[in-house]
Formats: structure tokens, sequence, C-alpha cells
């Protein structure tokens, strides 16, 4: 087997899953009866200081049901610039939700609050309003960096000093809590809906989960119906997402503690250029094309994936131990030793 660096996407269940999902006790969750997928919802609001929660497919419709959710179509919503919600999910603000997307400037994916206000759009007949600030942590194009709890209360004061909301996509806010080392809660107090993937360091192999109040989460309910994301015996699925909250979240360490000795372990390499990790991954600027990097690690049996012309991305997660570990950083001396420069 290949040492996967892909993504924390490509995990697989846990035995604790694999036997949650054949004990889960099941019913049709679009008609509203499913009690596995409850429960989940359930622990999911609690863990995060919220009055609500919905599970669906995907981290992508997550983030698109929130957005459909907290807006009107012509609505401005401002992004930072390098977003995911921007970047990877199919223009979908556009396409479903109709809104106009504004970007505000971040240094390696984090926004200074005293930008926000700068970007901020007043209705008028000419101009869209804004009504919707979007934030990213960790941010996966920034390389897993986090924003912290004093940041994150800073988007809060420019958002309520605006009378705008906040959504946050949240696919590895669990990650930036324990970089951080304070409850998840600390983070997602300070905006009015997150949105959590389940199926990333937290190892579920399908889902997410979007939170917020009450009266949000039954909005949402409709729109994820809209978008086509109803299941029905999905306490299959959500039996995994609750081994992920009750067991997955205190191991995210190991995962950054690897991305730190990987990234030591490469660091003297000729041609290649670390971007300091923060949580579970590691760019790489490489001097020749990533693409050709990218061949030559894979031909070594480790794959990683270029985000850029130049930049390589490893991404830690459970499935990598110790031993994997070396055979990655193997992997690296070896390419570079052979002359790719």
């Amino acid at each position: 087997m290949p040492v996967d660096l892909r993504s924390d996407t490509v995990t697989r269940p846990t035995p604790e899953m694999y036997r949650a999902m054949a004990a889960a006790e099941l019913d049709d969750d679009v008609l509203g009866h499913d009690p596995t997928t409850r429960r989940l919802e359930e622990l999911a609001a609690e863990t995060v200081a919220m009055e609500d929660a919905i599970f669906v497919p995907s981290g992508t419709m997550g983030n698109q049901v929130a957005l459909a959710t907290h807006t009107a179509p012509g609505d401005s919503v401002l992004f930072d610039e390098d977003a995911h919600m921007l970047f990877y999910e199919g223009a979908g603000g556009a396409v479903f939700n109709g809104v106009q997307a504004r970007t505000v400037p971040s240094v390696h994916g984090v926004m200074e609050a005293s930008q926000i206000a700068t970007r901020f759009m007043h209705r008028s007949e000419h101009t869209p309003g804004t009504t919707l600030l979007c934030l990213e942590n960790s941010h996966n194009r920034a390389g897993g960096t986090v924003a912290t709890v004093e940041e994150h209360s800073a988007y809060r004061r420019a958002a309520d000093a605006l009378g705008i909301g906040i959504h946050l996509d949240g696919a590895r806010v669990f990650n930036a809590a324990v970089a951080l080392g304070v409850p998840v809660s600390e983070i997602t107090s300070k905006v009015d809906s997150v949105n959590f993937c389940l199926s990333k360091g937290l190892a579920s192999p399908v889902g997410s989960i979007l939170c917020g109040t009450k009266g949000f989460i039954e909005r949402a309910r409709f729109w994820r119906k809209r978008m086509g994301g109803g299941l029905r015996q999905s306490g299959v699925l959500a039996a995994c997402g609750i081994v992920s909250l009750t067991q997955m979240v205190d191991r995210l360490a190991e995962d950054h503690e690897r991305t730190r000795k990987l990234a030591e372990g490469i660091a003297g390499l000729s041609g290649l250029e670390i971007v300091p990790p923060q949580t579970n991954i590691l760019m790489i600027d490489t001097d020749r094309p990533a693409a050709d990097w990218a061949r030559a690690l894979e031909s070594e049996g480790v794959w990683a994936v270029p985000m850029g012309p130049n930049r390589l991305r490893a991404v830690l997660h459970k499935d990598i131990d110790d031993a994997q570990l070396e055979i990655a950083l193997l992997a690296f001396q070896k390419v570079r030793n052979a002359g790719l420069s």
C-alpha cells in the first residue's frame, strides 16, 4: 500500500466505526425518525455549543446550505481571498444561492478584522448589501493555518458593528482547536453557524455537520432537501460520526506531531522550502514543478498532491503511523538524491 499523503479524506473507518454501523438503530431520516442520526446531531450541537445541528453528505453541501440559509439572492458575502468556499466548491454560491462574493485580504489565511469594514457594502439602489462574513479555520490553501480565539472575537465584534452574520467553514475546526489547546466551543461560540467535516481528520467515511440556532437548522433542512441531500437510513453513516466525536478528536495531536516531524525531516533538502505547519497540512515549495515531484514520489510509494505550479501538499492523518512517516522521509531523500532539482 502506498503512503497516502494526498488528504486526510482518504482514511478508512476504524473497527469501532464498523461495529457501530452494524449495530446502528435505523429509520427514515427524511421523515425525521432516524434515531442514530438524531443522536449525532444532538452530540454535535452540544460539542460546538450551538442549539441544533443537521447531518449533511459533504462539507461542500454544508457550506452551500449555510450560504442559502443565511442569505437571499443578490446579497454580498465576504470571504478571505483564498477561501475554500471560493476555490473548491464549484461556484456554488453563485449557482445555487445567487450571492456576490467579495474578498478580504489575508495573510496565511488569516484576515485582519479591521479590513472587514473596508469591504462591506451598504444596500442601495445601485449596490448589493453585505449580509454575511465567511471564515475558514483551519485554512486549507494556507497550509492548515489557525486563526486564534482572539482573532475570532475580533471578527465577531467587526460583524456585529456592521450588522452581519458569520458562517465558519470549520471543515478542520477540531484540528484548529487541538492546535490552540482549547475546547472547540471557544472558537464556534464566536460565529452564527459552523460546518465541520467528519470525513477528514475525524476519520468517518462520509459526512459533515452544520450547526446553528434551532430556527437556522429548521430552514437548513429545507435547503438540504432542495439540494438533494436528504438521506434515508443515514444512521449507518451517522454511527461513524458519533465515534468520530467521542474517540477521534484528541488523537489529532498525533497527526500534528507527525506533520512537524515530516517538515523537520525534509527542511534541509536542497530545492525545497517548507511552510512551517501548525496542524496536519504541510505545504512544500519546490524549485522544480510540483507535478514532477509528485510523480517522482509516487515511484517511491508516496502520494502527495500538487497545489500549484511549485507547491506540493502533504496531509497527515490517522492511517499514517511512524513507520509510514519514515518511508515518506526516505522517499523525499531518494528523489532529491536522484537529481530532481
